[in-house]
């Protein structure tokens, strides 16, 4: 897939942050069927992961930063990373999500940091926030080891969701820009 722009390709020790490509989308499908979604807007069939696929790709091209993919070094694809705006957010949200068996190994907090600092060293974005569900431990634990502070909470469809301010110090490690 060529697309009509460019998505820069961030490299850190063990990790390659790049842009999505349709042999991504079986492990997408997968994980927008599978309960790991529900902090994320919930499950989504073939057809509605499709659409988010679409809808990232279209988020690079009208806001020029969006959600890597991201693959270890040797090429496995383990999730997505990245700064996203929706429509009615506060801001520009960092964001993470790990596949089925890629987690507790560092990934996301490796691919989080070199996604932060590109944003904040190359775009002058930043102190960027992290939005995230109160009973999402997981993310709510990489946050806080990401060095982001409890800014405010609010409640959102019946969900008490925290919005953590990022520092805006950059040092993730990001190895070069391909």
């Amino acid at each position: 897939m060529n697309l009509p722009f460019e998505i820069p390709v961030l490299r850190t020790d063990r990790l390659v942050l790049r842009g999505p490509r349709e042999s991504d989308l079986p492990a997408m499908i997968a994980f927008g069927e599978s309960d790991r979604t529900r902090f994320i807007g919930g499950r989504q069939d073939s057809f509605g992961t499709w659409r988010i696929f679409l809808a990232g790709i279209g988020h690079w091209a009208l806001r020029g930063y969006g959600m890597w993919s991201v693959d270890t070094r040797e090429g496995a694809f383990v999730g997505r990373v990245g700064v996203i705006n929706h429509i009615g957010w506060p801001e520009p949200e960092l964001g993470w999500h790990l596949y089925e068996g890629h987690e507790g190994k560092g990934y996301a907090h490796e691919a989080a940091l070199a996604a932060r600092d590109h944003m904040q060293v190359r775009l002058g974005m930043g102190p960027l926030i992290s939005m995230i569900d109160a009973e999402n431990v997981r993310s709510l634990s990489l946050v806080r080891r990401l060095g982001a502070t409890l800014e405010r909470a609010f409640e959102e469809g019946g969900r008490l969701i925290h919005i953590y301010r990022h520092p805006s110090d950059a040092d993730g490690g990001i190895e070069a820009y391909a």
